[in-house]
C-alpha cells in the first residue's frame, strides 16, 4: 500500500499484563467433568489468568498502558488518540477507553472503545493506523483487554477450558519509516449465532458456541486471509519472520503454520499460558515475544485472527 503524503505509523512500545489468580487444568478438573490431559491436547492450553473481584477491565488495560508507554518512552501528554478493544467493557457506558483516559490522568484526545471480540486489536491497530496516516493522530495508545472470564459459564465443560483474562498495548506513532504496512479487516454476521452471547433475546449472558463448526472456518479464513495479505504486498511466505496469531486453539496456530510453511519456532504461541484472552490475545503473545528478546527491530511480523461475529483480520507489520 503505498502512502503519498510519507506518513506511517510505527509501534513504538509494547506493553502487557496478567492478573495474579491463575487458574490451572488441574483446577478445572474439579469444577467439571475434563481432565488436564483432555484439554490440554484438544487446545495447548494449560493454565489461565482470571481477573479478581475487585478489579475491571480499564485495570488492566492500566497496567499494560503505562507498560507500553514506559517501553516507548513517550510521555502521557504526547498521546493524542486512545482505543481499546474490548468484548467485556466497564460498563454499557461510558467507554472502557474513556475510563482508561481518566485513569491515565489524560484529558482532550479521542477515546473509544471497538467491539470486534477476537479480532478486536486488529480492528483497533487498523483504525489507529488509519488516524495516523490521514494526520489525525501522531500518538496512539492502543490496547487489548478483556475480562472474559465473567461472560463465560463455568458449568459448560467444552468452553469454560478455553478462557482467560488479561490486557496488552502498544504505542504506534507518526514516523516516516514504514511500520504498519498493510490491515485487511472482514465480517460476515451470517455466522453470528455460531459464537455468541445471546442476552438480549434469552436471557443468558454468557458465551455459546459450536466449537468444531466455528474451529473449521476459522482454519479456512484465516487461510485465505494469509493469502489475502501475502498478495497485496507482493511478499512470498518466506518474507515473513514472525507469526503473532490469535491465540485461540494450539490447532488452528498449527494449521497457519502449516499455510505460510512456517515452523513452528516462528510462532509465538502464548495460548499454553494464557488461555484465548480474545482482544488482548494478540498484543499479550507481542509484548512477550518483544521483551525475551525473539522479536527485534526490522523483523517482518504477520498478526491475524477470528473471532465472534464473524469477524477477522490480518495486520502486516515491520517492527
Amino acid at each position: 500500500m503505498t502512502n503519498s503524503s510519507n506518513i506511517y505509523s510505527r509501534i513504538a512500545g509494547t506493553g502487557s499484563y496478567l492478573p495474579e489468580k491463575l487458574l490451572t487444568n488441574a483446577d478445572l478438573e474439579h469444577m467439571v467433568d475434563t481432565t488436564d490431559e483432555w484439554i490440554f491436547t484438544r487446545t495447548g492450553i494449560r493454565e489461565r489468568h482470571l481477573i479478581a473481584d475487585d478489579q475491571v477491565t480499564s485495570d488492566l488495560a492500566l497496567h499494560a498502558a503505562r507498560n507500553a508507554i514506559e517501553s516507548a518512552n513517550v510521555a502521557l501528554t504526547d498521546i493524542d488518540l486512545i482505543i481499546v478493544a474490548t468484548t467485556t467493557p466497564d460498563k454499557i457506558f461510558p467507554s472502557t477507553a474513556v475510563i482508561l483516559q481518566n485513569k491515565l490522568g489524560i484529558s482532550g484526545c479521542p477515546a473509544f472503545d471497538i467491539q470486534a471480540v477476537c479480532s478486536g486489536f486488529v480492528y483497533a491497530l487498523a483504525t489507529a493506523d488509519n488516524f495516523i496516516k490521514s494526520g489525525a493522530a501522531k500518538c496512539a495508545l492502543v490496547i487489548g483487554a478483556e475480562a472474559f472470564s465473567r461472560i463465560v459459564d463455568w458449568t459448560d465443560r467444552g468452553n469454560c477450558i478455553l478462557w482467560g483474562d488479561g490486557a496488552g498495548a502498544v504505542i504506534l506513532q507518526a514516523s516516516q519509516e514504514q511500520g504498519v504496512i498493510s490491515t485487511h479487516l472482514h465480517a460476515d454476521g451470517n455466522y453470528e449465532k455460531m459464537l455468541h452471547v445471546p442476552r438480549k433475546t434469552t436471557g443468558q449472558d454468557t458465551v455459546v458456541m459450536e466449537g468444531n463448526a466455528v474451529f473449521k472456518i476459522a482454519v479456512n479464513t484465516l487461510d485465505a486471509i494469509v493469502d489475502e495479505t501475502l498478495t497485496a504486498n507482493g511478499l512470498q511466505k518466506s518474507d515473513i519472520d514472525w507469526l503473532v496469531p490469535h491465540q485461540a486453539n494450539i490447532r488452528i496456530l498449527q494449521a497457519t503454520a502449516k499455510k505460510l510453511d512456517m515452523n513452528m519456532d516462528h510462532v509465538v504461541v502464548t495460548v499454553d499460558k494464557h488461555g484465548n484472552t480474545s482482544a488482548a490475545s494478540i498484543p499479550l503473545a507481542l509484548d512477550v515475544a518483544v521483551r525475551d528478546g525473539r522479536i527485534q527491530r526490522g523483523d517482518m511480523i504477520l498478526m491475524e485472527a477470528f473471532g465472534g461475529g464473524f469477524t477477522w483480520g490480518s495486520a502486516l507489520i515491520k517492527y
